[in-house]
This record gives C-alpha cells, structure tokens and sequence, in this order.
C-alpha cells in the first residue's frame, strides 16, 4: 500500500471564523475500522494535522485502463463538537502522495447530523453524454462589457430546469472544486493546468456571455455535466490542485483577436469523445513534454493564447507588479500591515505588526510567514502574486463578516461576549495601563489580564495553575511566557504594550 493524507480545517463561519475544541475520527470506508481518532485534533487556526492514511499506487491513476479498479482510497471522518451533534463526511477520496483538504464549517448548534455524501465517482470517471446542443453555446450575445473575475459565482445543483438548490461560492473555491471533481491530483503538472485553463475559460465564458441569466434563470452555471462542469457540494479538494489555482485562477484561454474567454469544451477521452480537449488525453502530451498553452492549442488550434484578466472583484488594491520581501519600504507594504492585522483578530497565531509603518521587516515576515502556513500556501515570508490575493480574499472576507455584526463588548461577569445595552457597560475597558506588568506587580489590572489570559489557556487547552487573584506571581509569568512563545512575541514574561493587546485581542475573538 502507498499513503495519501488528510488534512481537516474546522471553521465557524466559511473559512474566517476558525474553530479549535473539537475532536475527530477517521474511518476507512470499506472495512468500517477507525484509523485515526484524536481528542482536540484542531490547532489554534482550526486545523487538523496532515495525517497519513494507506491508499491505492499513484500508477492506477495515470491511465484509463486501469478504471475498473478505483485508483484511490476513500475515508469517512467523524467531528465532534460541544453543542452540536456529530458532523459526519462520507467519501473522501486520497491518493497516492496527495494531501487531501476537507473544510468543514459549522453553520449552527441546532443542527442534525450534517451528511455530505461524495460519489466514488468523483473523479474523471464515467461522465454523463456531452451534446452539442446543450454545450456549444459559443453563439451567445455579449453583455458585459469587460471580462472580469467575479468573488462569487451562483451554481445550481442539477440540470437547469431541475427544482435543486443553488448556493453561491467563491469563484475561485467553485474552481478548486471543479478540477477536484474532474481531473486525478496525480496527473503531470502540465496537464493538470491545461485542464483547469479550460476550467476557468469555460466558467468565465458563462459568466461573460451571462448565459443562464439571459435565459431568466438566477444562477450562473450548473454542475450537471451534460451542461457545465463537474461540482459537488462539500467535497475535498487537492492541495497541489488548489495551489495551482491560486496561481493561474485569473488567466483564461482566449481566441487572439477575441475579447470573449473561450467556450472550452472538454470530456473525458475514452468513455466519451468530443471535438474539445481530451482528459486523459492532455496525460499523454504532458508526458511527451508539452506544456499547459501546447496542450490547449493542440486541442483548440494555433489561435488560441491565455491572457490575465485584470479585474478582480471584491479586490480592494491590485497586486502591485512585484513581489513584496524583507527590507522593502513603500505604501504596499503598509496594505499588507493592516490586512495582517485585520486577519489576526479572527486567526490569533499570527502576529501583529506594531506599527504598520510600511517597513518589511523581520515582524511583518514572520507575520506573512505564519498567514501563509494557515491558508496552506509557500511559507517563504515574500508577498508574491498568489500571497497577496490571498491575503486581499481573506481580509475583504473578515472586514465584511465584522460589518455584519454590531461592535461587540466584553461580558467579564459571564466569561463570554454580548451585544452592548443602555443598561450595560463593561466591568472592565480592555485598554493598556500605560506601564509594564512584571513579576511583583498587583492591581485590578493585573487582575483584568490574568481573567483574559485564564480563559484563554481554557479555550486553548493550554496547561496552567493560573489563578486571578491581582498578584503578578512566579505561575503569571510563566503563563505569560506561554501565551507569548505560542503568538511569536518576545518572551520575556512581562506585559507589555504588544503582549497587553495580543491577550486583548485574542480573548474578544474567542
């Protein structure tokens, strides 16, 4: 046997609100015998380990001929968390050296059991009949006026006429999921981005031409793949497909001379055959050698090219043209200051920058660093292209969560947080004394951190004998030392001004 892996990130709300008590198991789902189980698997960030589990060789998933055997093994997981009952995930496919990443959000603490069934069919399997009536759609009316690419895009669950859910997604999430869907994570490199260039070419091409929404329906796309492309709703997704995307989730094959992004037809080459790319046929070229553009135009023709659309939606700052490092000094630094800071109020592990002076150094490293091992990307410590919008998503998706709530008052009596009222004020202010708290100090503020801090170590089960008492003793300073090496300050056991906010801050987000 060979080992795939899995890794498992809990949220609270989509992929800002990370969520950290909770414990998980793994189940092989053909002998039903549990191959993982851990009491609080989840880190401060809501993330799982990277776990190895036995799957089928890489060497079943690189021809067609070898589909009578299912060329990966399959895993159910079990999350348990306080209040909620048991969120349960059925057929998560792992392959051969390919981490698997399931995200699962917990949508609220009345629900039943939340099933999320993935076909064993998931990938490139058999695929239902393309026909030309329902996809060479190249004929369309423009609407739009410039080819952009959208935050969200609205896919309907079934054929168009069907009475099926739609949910909205992240445009860039919808294609992870895609290419999840119809291609093998195993693939050549080069093949698995000509087929996500048609991936993207082809959903963009929906939402230019506005098919669906000329035609009175209020989705975009569908993911009946007798129409559009292969979804499913909660699925695992690859991690080497999804960095792939990150990179190239902007750029689209386009016929020179065209503004339109082209109708990229595809099907799976053997099973079914159309006059578009062939799945297992960009395998082939990619092992003679042929690059992701060479594969597209021995397809598609000599007059295609692949071109990056510059509109982004839901991008407040575009990317600036080169890649932001140690040493740098200018404004686009500072963007990226303030959208770390912003970030680490709902993801605490990662370290604010005081100030946000637009200086890159060894802080705002670190910082880009820790961001970029959350969200599961290069951890170089530069700004590039794919880091900066991710940074840009995530701090647009947590601005706009924070919007949606009303300002939000410590609740010291109960431990926990509510809404302000005429009739209430908070017992305590959260603001920095003005002076160092050492070993030796005593007060109401030293009282206030040591209540932040005790709750803290509770939520994180982080081991102390912490007592609130106003006394700033031998155990406050080790807990402090603690709380200061986990978030990457100084770790001097003093509470200073940076340690003071970060225990703040961390406390209000619990």
């Amino acid at each position: 046997m060979s080992t795939g892996y899995i890794l498992v990130r809990l949220f609270k709300v989509e992929n800002l609100l990370p969520k950290t008590k909770a414990n998980l198991k793994i189940i092989n789902a053909k002998s039903r015998n549990i191959v993982y189980e851990k009491y609080n698997a989840f880190d401060i960030s809501g993330k799982s380990t990277i776990i190895p589990l036995e799957t089928v060789d890489k060497s079943l998933s690189q021809s067609p001929n070898s589909q009578l055997i299912i060329p990966y093994e399959i895993y159910d997981l079990e999350v348990s968390v306080e209040g909620v009952n048991p969120i349960i995930v059925r057929g998560i496919s792992v392959f051969d050296g390919i981490t698997s990443i399931q995200n699962i959000e917990i949508k609220d603490y009345n629900n039943t059991i939340n099933l999320e069934n993935l076909s064993e069919n998931a990938t490139v399997n058999e695929q239902q009949e393309y026909t030309s009536i329902n996809k060479n759609l190249l004929m369309t009316p423009f609407v739009l006026k410039d080819v952009f690419v959208p935050e969200f895009i609205v896919v309907h669950l079934g054929t168009p006429n069907s009475s099926s859910e739609n949910i909205k997604v992240r445009f860039i999430d919808y294609i992870k999921n895609v290419a999840s869907s119809e291609i093998y994570p195993t693939w050549p490199e080069e093949a698995i981005r000509a087929n996500i260039y048609c991936q993207i070419s082809f959903a963009l091409n929906r939402v230019y031409t506005e098919w669906y929404r000329n035609r009175g329906y209020s989705f975009q796309i569908t993911n009946s793949t007798a129409y559009d492309q292969y979804f499913i709703k909660g699925r695992n997704i690859f991690d080497n497909i999804s960095k792939i995307v990150d990179d190239i989730f902007n750029e689209y094959i386009r016929t020179v001379g065209n503004r339109t992004p082209f109708f990229s037809q595809y099907c799976n080459g053997t099973s079914v055959r159309c006059a578009g790319l062939s799945q297992w046929g960009t395998v082939d070229l990619a092992k003679k050698g042929m690059k992701a553009l060479d594969i597209i135009k021995y397809y598609f023709g000599t007059d295609k090219e692949l071109v990056r659309a510059t509109i982004i939606e839901g991008i407040p700052e575009s990317y600036p043209g080169q890649a932001l490092r140690i040493n740098d000094v200018n404004n686009n630094v500072k963007v990226i200051q303030k959208y770390l800071n912003m970030i680490s109020k709902n993801f605490p592990a990662i370290p604010k920058i005081y100030p946000e002076s637009g200086v890159f150094g060894r802080e705002t490293e670190q910082s880009v660093k820790v961001f970029q091992g959350v969200f599961n990307l290069v951890t170089d410590g530069i700004v590039g292209r794919v880091t900066w919008y991710n940074l840009s998503s995530v701090y647009v998706g947590i601005k706009r969560l924070a919007e949606l709530n009303q300002e939000l008052e410590i609740d010291l009596g109960t431990g926990g947080i509510r809404e302000p009222t005429d009739s209430y004020e908070p017992k305590w202010d959260g603001k920095y004394p003005g002076y160092p708290m050492k070993e030796g100090s005593r007060g109401n503020k030293v009282i206030e951190f040591q209540y932040y801090l005790k709750t803290i170590t509770n939520e994180y089960n982080i081991p102390t004998n912490l007592i609130v008492d106003g006394v700033f003793g031998n155990v406050t300073r080790d807990t402090v030392i603690k709380f200061q090496k986990l978030y990457g300050l100084e770790t001097d056991g003093v509470v200073g001004p940076y340690t003071w906010n970060k225990i703040v801050n961390v406390y209000t987000n619990l």
